[in-house]
């Protein structure tokens, strides 16, 4: 019997122990440097069901006892997750055709006949390979931008994020030739677009 009652007392012991280790964690300031930043996070429910989310999170910085407070709707937080969600599956071609569709919908009203044409073009000219690299003429990218730092206008990023290769692709087609379509055809008799 008292080795079920020593036991018992170990796991009590070591039950209180993780709750007073939780307890210690949550309430520690977070520190970077040696400068402490006290900071608290707080969720602010809008009162009508239109109205967005928001997180917000102050600090306070003990160097010049500054408080600050950044508030960020739900809805720009939600942008950013989706946004990041899309250059991960762009990274493979069909999921880069997926992004490309929501893209083309969304931005420029363009239907599944659209699509058809740029599908054509797009897989001539990398098979929609994000890395796709021509070191003769130097186009780079999904869309074979050429020269391939055109694409900075959309983002910096455009080496190594496909979705900025598709949005410039895109952009590129709606202002030179208005329609993909137009542009396939311009593939079609000339090699290039």
């Amino acid at each position: 019997m008292s080795v079920l009652v020593a036991q018992s007392m170990k796991k009590k012991r070591a039950i209180w122990s993780l709750v007073a280790t939780f307890t210690v964690l949550t309430v520690a300031q977070p520190t970077a440097n040696g400068l402490d930043f006290p900071s608290a996070t707080q969720l602010n429910f809008p009162e009508t069901p239109s109205a967005n989310l928001t997180i917000t999170r102050e600090a306070a910085f003990s160097e010049d006892g500054l408080t600050q407070s950044v508030v960020a709707p739900m809805s720009e937080m939600a942008g950013v997750a989706i946004l990041a969600r899309q250059v991960e599956i762009s990274r493979k071609a069909s999921g880069a055709k997926y992004v490309t569709k929501l893209i083309m919908s969304s931005d420029y009203s363009w239907g599944a006949d659209q699509y058809t044409c740029l599908n054509r073009l797009w897989t001539k000219e990398s098979h929609w390979n994000y890395q796709a690299h021509n070191y003769r003429s130097g186009a780079h990218g999904i869309a074979q931008a050429l020269p391939a730092s055109k694409m900075e206008i959309i983002a910096s990023d455009w080496r190594t994020n496909p979705v900025t290769q598709i949005r410039w692709g895109l952009r590129y087609i709606d202002i030179r030739y208005e329609t993909p379509c137009k542009a396939w055809a311009k593939f079609k008799r000339s090699r290039y677009y």
